[in-house]
């Protein structure tokens, strides 16, 4: 014989089971990677007490300003992210959800992507130094540049490495520097003949820079839209293909010729 449950009492038993389902849900690992703004350098200055940008064979200048490459931290590729985590990241404007794989190659240990982000790091350098020498005539036989940035993986300081290697050796062409004197921050990567490519997490890099104290920020021209999309009070864009093309934008802008300087 069933004794007869009251209607609260029914709604309180098919409760249990959909409470439970949520807990579990919450628990449970999901394939995320949940990011946030990130360090920035600046690649002018120096790291750990070493010089980020080396060169020698050629005559080099004291630089003014600041040229800061940007990163996110995002969670591991082994870290477990639950459903707070991903909820709270699609809450708050300085966070970001993004799928595991498209943070991290999928199948790969924690430390083979070490590994592969390390070599991404010393690809981009190689690159980086190429786009330089080469937008300057510069023979690389003959000068010599050593990139140095420690704790800092993937591809996507080239740009700021090669503006930093023609601030060292040119400034802005004529006695002055590139940055004139601001702090300037950006992201991209580049390749050997100087063309400059998305990144990702633009809108997060953003706000690392303005934390930091950039004014102008140097973005993919790709990625307008998403560096735009929580963009610090005050800050100014500039979105660029070419490393020729962002040497140009920032000598037009030291020169106070803002007409000249492309804006997203």
């Amino acid at each position: 014989m069933f004794s007869r449950l009251s209607r609260p009492g029914a709604l309180a038993l098919c409760a249990v089971p959909i409470v439970a389902l949520f807990a579990v849900v919450g628990a449970a690992p999901l394939p995320y990677s949940v990011a946030q703004p990130g360090m920035t350098a600046d690649v002018l200055g120096a790291d750990q007490g070493r010089q980020i940008i080396t060169i020698s064979g050629a005559p080099t200048r004291k630089t003014e300003g600041q040229l800061r490459m940007t990163t996110i931290v995002a969670t591991g590729p082994s870290a477990d992210v639950d459903f707070g985590d991903v909820v709270e990241g699609w809450l708050r404007t300085d966070r970001a959800v993004l799928p595991r794989d498209a943070v991290y190659p999928s199948g790969k240990s924690d430390k083979e992507i070490e590994r592969h982000n390390t070599h991404d790091m010393v690809e981009s350098q190689n690159s980086a130094t190429q786009a330089a020498l080469g937008l300057l005539g510069k023979d690389p036989k003959t000068v010599d540049v050593s990139l140095h940035l420690a704790d800092v993986g993937g591809p996507s300081a080239g740009l700021l490495f090669a503006l930093g290697i023609v601030d060292k050796l040119d400034g802005d062409g004529s006695g002055g520097d590139l940055t004139g004197g601001r702090k300037i921050a950006g992201t991209g990567t580049i390749s050997g003949d100087g063309k400059v490519g998305a990144v990702g997490g633009v809108s997060l890099k953003t706000q690392a820079a303005g934390r930091d104290g950039a004014t102008v920020f140097l973005v993919p021209k790709a990625e307008c839209g998403d560096a735009g999309s929580e963009l610090p009070k005050g800050m100014r864009l500039i979105p660029v293909s070419t490393l020729k093309g962002a040497v140009s934008a920032l000598r037009a802008l030291e020169r106070g010729e803002t007409d000249q300087v492309p804006s997203c």
